[in-house]
């Protein structure tokens, strides 16, 4: 019940090594989510911009809708305009498009 004075000494020092190393699980599940999670979101996201940024007439596309359509016209940086059929042209948001399927070659 009564601690003495040296044994409340040996305590106190030993608490500070534990309260660290209870932190380095926590530290480490972060680090592991950061690179599991995190980071391929960021990469995913980079490439689907770069992809939307670098869209051209005549490009095949698919919208996240599954339209198939050809880009008849890039409107500005909000909107392109699809031909999904002969005659059959939509305006479509470009975040919305998911994938290009065939691009083609500039204009020398």
């Amino acid at each position: 019940m009564f601690a003495t004075p040296a044994f409340a000494q040996a305590a106190g020092g030993s608490a500070t090594i534990s309260t660290f190393s209870s932190f380095v699980p926590l530290i480490l599940i972060f680090a592991i989510m950061y690179f599991i999670m995190i980071r391929p979101q960021q990469k995913k996201l980079k490439d689907h911009k770069a992809m939307v940024a670098n869209l051209r007439r005549g490009d095949t596309i698919v919208t996240q809708g599954g339209i198939v359509g050809k880009v008849s016209k890039v409107k500005d940086d909000a909107e392109v305009e699809v031909e999904i059929a002969e005659g059959v042209r939509v305006r479509v948001i470009r975040s919305t498009i998911s994938q290009v399927l065939s691009k083609t070659e500039p204009a020398a």
